[in-house]
């Protein structure tokens, strides 16, 4: 049943994306902000943790997951850390998956070589 759920929820996020591809003006970047700033303002307000328990990762992997990351982690910086926390947090709550992604991402361009489009 938590397939189900993560299935759905995440396939949700997905074709709420697509749709707004496909019948709005909205450029893929702006949708991916609009869903970061989404997950943030749902953090804020205290609903991102019920999706996140009902859904799982159906909520916290797509890009709503890491506008939640941001929020939170800024939120808990700024607890122990003053004001600054709010500038640091987030980084701080989000280096490691950052990191992830470039190390991967440099490892891969370094495996396999990408090739030009020759129409």
């Amino acid at each position: 049943m938590v397939y189900l759920k993560v299935f759905l929820v995440g396939g949700l996020l997905c074709a709420i994306a697509q749709l707004l591809i496909d019948k709005t003006k909205m450029t893929p970047a702006r949708i991916l902000v609009t869903y970061v700033v989404g997950g943030a303002v749902l953090s804020a307000v205290g609903l991102y943790d019920k999706i996140a328990d009902f859904a799982k990762a159906g909520a916290t992997v797509p890009l709503i997951g890491f506008g939640h990351l941001l929020a939170k982690g800024a939120r808990s910086a700024v607890e122990n850390e003053g004001l600054i926390g709010a500038l640091t947090g987030g980084l701080t709550a989000s280096a490691g998956g950052i990191s992830a992604a470039i190390v991967f991402g440099y490892i891969f361009a370094l495996l396999f070589n990408s090739k030009p489009d020759h129409k």
